[in-house]
């Protein structure tokens, strides 16, 4: 897992997947019937979604164990039915949401400067923290490494370019303490249901 790019979110579904009682079996007993099991009862929880996310990550698992370790089983999880990940979210900021987050009165500067790179850029998070002043050329941005693999380059607006040569390149916060000042803020302006990525459609 730590040599993917996806590794903190792959982390955080591995950290709810083994609390559950049956990671204590052996692998050849992960029939089925115990995955569906806990796909429906997962899906009383959350969304299919994310169920969808984590058996993908289990479903790797064993076709790695199988394909590379010589384990002569059937992996569970083509045998049976997964949910439907096809969610859309269509969550945009409210006028009062855009003024508390990027012009509020808070002193966590750099948290702010992200949110507005987020929104003037349609950047990932992981991407706006790998900024290197290099990457800045003119009015445009290279992105070497992203969620597919291959660099891209995008136009920076004016607000955007003015923000980068503004900050010290790369920001200093992790992708952590990123998530962690975001919800405190959501909290403190009592903002309901909205995802960091969430910035990406309003971008």
């Amino acid at each position: 897992s730590k040599k993917k790019k996806g590794y903190q979110v792959e982390r955080y579904h591995l950290q709810h997947i083994i609390k559950k009682n049956w990671v204590n079996k052996s692998i050849i007993q992960i029939k089925p019937n115990l995955i569906v099991n806990y796909r429906d009862e997962r899906l009383k929880t959350v969304k299919s979604s994310t169920v969808l996310r984590e058996f993908n990550i289990l479903q790797h698992i064993f076709s790695t164990a199988i394909k590379e370790w010589g384990y002569l089983i059937t992996n569970p999880f083509h045998l049976i039915r997964k949910p439907n990940g096809n969610f859309r979210r269509e969550r945009r900021l409210t006028e009062t949401e855009y003024t508390f987050l990027v012009k509020g009165n808070y002193p966590q500067q750099t948290l702010r400067n992200i949110i507005e790179v987020a929104i003037e850029t349609g950047m990932r998070r992981g991407e706006i923290l790998g900024i290197q002043p290099e990457h800045i050329k003119e009015q445009t941005l290279l992105i070497p490494i992203t969620k597919n693999g291959h660099p891209r380059t995008i136009p920076l607006s004016k607000r955007a370019l003015h923000l980068l040569e503004s900050a010290n390149l790369p920001y200093v916060m992790s992708a952590n303490a990123v998530r962690l000042a975001w919800d405190k803020q959501k909290k403190k302006g009592n903002i309901k249901d909205l995802h960091f990525h969430d910035l990406r459609l309003e971008a």
